[in-house]
């Protein structure tokens, strides 16, 4: 599973936890402004907005996990089982197929109300990229900065959210995650109080007691509230390496490491990747499960007017500086 994150700290950054019980090969995409976009139904776009993120690249098209173009609109594809709903298409022009719903939209879009606007109506189609690749359940979150969306496609149609804590995690659908939150009301950063009884003499015995109660397990729910904890509480400056450094550690209040979740056959689920994008700056920044050192690609350093996918496969090695 995984976890989207959005945050806005003097700059505006956006990236999420990729968690899969294997790596797609990904890397990060840039896909310039000439490329010749062909969506479902015909449309073609071959000139729109670059942008960057971490994607699979099959057939020379970007596969985007998540992606920010060059205005600024942010995007994220996360698993979304037992919910997801894809509809039998229609083509009657109002169909989007799942795999390109974030470059139809970050093609075009200059913020989070462009978005809506361009999803106004549409449909998640059941469209295979290929006949060998089949889809996956997901649902999506947008932003711009000012505003956060989250996007679900259900048996009942399209429905969109406001997403007031910039976090996404996965299933059940985005209202009851949103509303889970109620039940942690209680939660606080400050030093534990006894509320148990007056006449106990209960103590404060340990630091880190300020948060008792929040949920360490790595479930969908557990991850959106702990998440949303961390960054709600977040004390970090406004200088770009100590706020990103911040989102990294935020992200990693909820990542996964392999042995804790057995899927069954030998396989545990793991955090492949972590990305953290400086949006205004187009500079993405990623770790890997084996890499943990900090990579970045530059999206202004590449020719943004050319017509091929420029892809940098991720670094999954460890690099380790010595300082004696």
């Amino acid at each position: 599973m995984c976890t989207a994150l959005d945050f806005k700290n003097g700059a505006h950054y956006f990236g999420r936890n990729l968690d899969m019980e294997f790596s797609y090969g990904e890397s990060v995409a840039i896909t310039p402004r000439n490329f010749p976009f062909e969506f479902y139904g015909g449309e073609r776009s071959a000139n729109h907005y670059a942008m960057i993120g971490a994607a699979t690249v099959m057939d020379g098209y970007p596969l985007y996990f998540d992606a920010v173009n060059e205005k600024g609109v942010c995007a994220a594809a996360l698993n979304f089982p037992f919910c997801a709903h894809y509809f039998a298409p229609r083509n009657d022009g109002k169909d989007i197929a799942p795999h390109e719903l974030i470059p139809r939209v970050l093609s075009v879009a200059e913020s989070v109300e462009d978005v809506e606007k361009l999803l106004d109506g549409a449909r998640v189609a059941d469209v295979n990229f290929r006949p060998d690749v089949k889809n996956t359940p997901l649902h999506w979150i947008f932003a711009d900065g000012k505003r956060c969306i989250v996007v679900e496609s259900v048996e009942e149609g399209l429905k969109i959210y406001d997403n007031p804590p910039g976090i996404l995690t996965n299933s059940p659908q985005f209202p009851e995650q949103l509303f889970k939150l109620n039940d942690y009301q209680y939660l606080t950063c400050e030093p534990i109080e006894n509320t148990f009884s007056p006449r106990l003499k209960l103590l404060g015995y340990s630091r880190g007691m300020g948060a008792m109660g929040l949920p360490g397990d790595l479930s969908s729910s557990s991850r959106f509230v702990r998440a949303a904890f961390v960054k709600e509480n977040s004390v970090c400056g406004s200088e770009p390496r100590e706020a990103m450094a911040q989102f990294f550690r935020i992200l990693g209040s909820v990542s996964q490491q392999k042995g804790c979740v057995h899927l069954g056959e030998g396989k545990y689920e793991f955090t492949v990747y972590t990305s953290c994008c400086d949006v205004e700056g187009g500079v993405y920044y990623y770790t890997t499960y084996s890499g943990t050192c900090l990579s970045a690609v530059d999206m202004h350093r590449e020719d943004l007017n050319s017509s091929r996918v420029i892809a940098y496969p991720m670094e999954v090695t460890n690099n380790v500086v010595f300082v004696n």
